[in-house]
């Protein structure tokens, strides 16, 4: 039997079912015995841990963890010997993003104009700090990322390390993530002369440390910022330090970014400029980009454009949204300032008010900044319509976002003919399609006459010569527009998936679809209404769209792999709330296939002194093969008594192909009170 991992304040034992166990599990005090399951009680590949209570836990990382509810955060590092002493750290895997940086077309470095949302709100590190969530009932959302094409996290501390949670939508979307290094006022200075003006050991191990914790991480690269004087030691090695930067990140991080904020001269001057000029062009040169300051006029534009000449794209100018200074624009005519940066080709949104995060039901709710949809084969189902929601495209390597789901689709069909459908959808990037797909569609027509309307998907892809609908033989469709074929009924095998098919209660409508293609790009979705029979009038209808699924029918036919090797560590025992009441905090890891899982559901079936079944309840969702289950309730072992804790792990798969809960995680806890023996009732 192996022990169990190190804990906070405790011993344990841990077991996977299926394994040879003694028939007794001996208690770590002379005198005491306790029960433990019988193996063959248990499902196989189940984990079972015994743990006696501790008043006394060992306090886990404050870095790392929060200090009141031993809740998982996000951190930065303050200082120079911080950011020098910093290595990796086994409590590091919760800030770790699990999600790889999803491929886009065309890609960041293509020639084409860009933008930069850069997020500075109150200092950061707020609500989205909590890794998995927040209480928070008005947190800040960021819903449009594949408007965007680089996210930067800022803070005034020394090193900011973006909180995992934004790095994961982020990448999801194909955007990369960067963080910040800033210097400023005097203790800026004292910095800057410490690391920048002796020789180049010292900015070279700067720039080392800053690259190792970008590629520990997974994030992108930096944006440096020097807003404060510099000795002309410190601002001759400056140009050497970023190129040295920015090599290291390129090295560390496929894709990776060092961009220059304007700020000191190359004299060592803090005269921001608002544009690329020669007095800081020394700057730009040396990494992958610059961002202007924001008090720009036309005339800076067009000299910038100049200036930067073949690197024109690499330049984002600086927009301040609520249009504090001199500045053109702001506020609800941003838009127009944009189409002025739009002259130099790549443009930088400095959202003070920074974008807000989505909240997810579960245990202490689900903090996840922005809509993590747009994944291939992922599932809409909104709560309420009205909810907003992106409609992920067709399996493939790349993001696709498609038609707005949980919401309202109205439109007017004109008189005369019934076959002049109305349209309702919208456009995503190209992605290749796989040779077949399914997919489902739940709608509800509302009105006086829903049954005069008839609903349907229509497909189009993008323009090919070698892109045809069947199989090679088969002509193009015309304007790339596919109608995938209706299923009265499940296809063969599939019946449990698709077992909603042409079914629906409450006014609601079920369908499911095939199409099969060759050598195709799919590019739009759309909703298709229309009438049965011909009317003499023109007719309003309202459509709520309920749920839309594209699934690859080779990833619905496979088998889905298991969760495996589900163990705990780092307990956490507390008194109360309530009499005869316990409370548990621990940490959950697990083993599954990367890359499988779009992210995971942890649940519990309670605690119990008895034996019985309880009902699965949500705890949270987790995005990488580890969660911190916070706070569960549990009841207090009487003397001589064992208590029994279930935890199960669902995988949610990528393409949302539900998963038999033969193949779910579990961890069955068997804890006493070390006051008395466990030899008496219960387990």
């Amino acid at each position: 039997m192996a022990e169990a991992q190190e804990g906070s304040g405790r011993r344990g034992k841990r077991a996977e079912v299926g394994a040879e166990e003694p028939a007794e599990a001996e208690a770590e005090r002379p005198g005491r015995r306790r029960r433990s399951f019988q193996p063959a009680a248990e499902p196989r590949g189940t984990t079972v841990l015994h743990d006696t209570i501790s008043a006394r836990p060992q306090p886990l990382p404050a870095r790392h963890f929060d200090t009141r509810t031993t809740e998982p955060i996000s951190f930065f590092l303050s200082g120079l010997e911080e950011l020098l002493a910093w290595q990796p750290d086994g409590n590091d895997d919760f800030n770790i993003s699990a999600v790889p940086l999803a491929k886009r077309q065309p890609p960041l470095h293509s020639r084409r104009p860009r933008t930069l949302v850069c997020h500075d709100m109150r200092g950061g590190y707020l609500e989205d700090r909590f890794i998995q969530g927040s209480a928070t009932r008005n947190p800040y959302v960021f819903y449009h990322w594949r408007y965007i094409d680089i996210f930067v996290y800022f803070s005034h501390h020394t090193v900011t390390i973006p909180p995992v949670c934004w790095t994961n939508a982020a990448h999801r979307n194909g955007v990369p993530v960067l963080g910040t290094f800033i210097t400023e006022w005097t203790d800026g200075e004292k910095l800057c002369e410490a690391f920048l003006a002796g020789g180049a050991e010292a900015y070279r191990a700067v720039g080392k440390q800053l690259a190792r914790i970008a590629q520990h991480y997974r994030f992108d690269g930096w944006l440096v910022n020097i807003e404060n004087t510099l000795s002309a030691a410190a601002v001759g090695n400056l140009p050497p330090f970023l190129r040295h930067l920015t090599a290291q990140v390129h090295s560390a991080v496929p894709g990776g970014l060092v961009i220059w904020y304007d700020s000191v001269l190359r004299n060592g001057a803090l005269r921001w400029q608002n544009e690329l000029t020669e007095e800081n062009r020394v700057f730009f040169d040396a990494c992958d980009g610059l961002f202007t300051n924001y008090n720009w006029k036309q005339e800076h534009l067009e000299r910038t454009r100049g200036m930067a000449g073949p690197r024109h794209t690499d330049v984002y100018v600086g927009v301040d949204v609520f249009a504090r200074g001199d500045v053109i624009g702001g506020g609800f005519d941003t838009d127009k300032v944009l189409g002025l940066a739009g002259r130099v080709p790549a443009h930088a949104q400095h959202l003070h008010a920074a974008p807000r995060h989505i909240l997810q039901p579960g245990h202490g709710h689900q903090q996840v900044p922005g809509w993590e949809g747009g994944r291939a084969g992922a599932l809409v189902r909104p709560e309420r319509a009205g909810d907003p929601a992106l409609l992920p495209g067709a399996r493939g390597q790349a993001e696709h976002q498609l038609l707005p789901a949980g919401r309202l689709v109205r439109g007017q069909l004109p008189q005369g003919a019934g076959d002049h459908p109305a349209r309702r959808g919208a456009r995503g990037r190209p992605m290749p399609a796989p040779p077949k797909l399914f997919l489902t569609l739940l709608y509800k027509l509302e009105g006086p006459h829903p049954d005069e309307f008839a609903v349907a998907l229509e497909l189009t892809t993008w323009d090919s010569g070698t892109c045809h609908e069947g199989n090679v033989t088969s002509l193009p469709e015309p304007n790339g527009r596919h109608h995938p074929r209706f299923l009265p009924a499940p296809p063969p095998g599939l019946a449990k998936l698709f077992a909603v098919c042409d079914r629906g209660s409450n006014g609601w409508t079920s369908r499911c679809y095939e199409l099969d293609l060759q050598d195709c790009s799919l590019r739009d979705l759309s909703l298709l209404v229309s009438r049965h029979q011909p009317s003499p009038r023109e007719t309003s209808f309202t459509c709520l769209l309920g749920e839309v699924r594209v699934l690859d029918a080779a990833s619905v036919a496979a088998s889905p792999p298991e969760v495996q090797s589900v163990s705990a560590s780092q307990l956490w025992w507390k008194e109360g709330p309530e009499a005869e009441q316990l409370s548990l905090s621990l940490t959950l890891r697990w083993v599954f296939p990367p890359g499988r899982a779009a992210c995971f559901r942890v649940l519990s079936l309670g605690a119990r002194c008895r034996r019985g079944q309880t009902s699965p309840q949500l705890l949270g969702l987790a995005h990488a093969c580890l969660y911190r289950a916070v706070g569960l309730v549990v009841p207090r072992p009487a003397a001589g008594q064992s208590c029994r804790l279930e935890l199960l792990v669902e995988p949610v798969l990528r393409d949302q192909l539900p998963v038999d809960p033969e193949r779910w995680g579990r961890l069955v806890l068997v804890y006493s009170d070390p006051a008395g023996s466990a030899s008496g009732d219960g387990y």
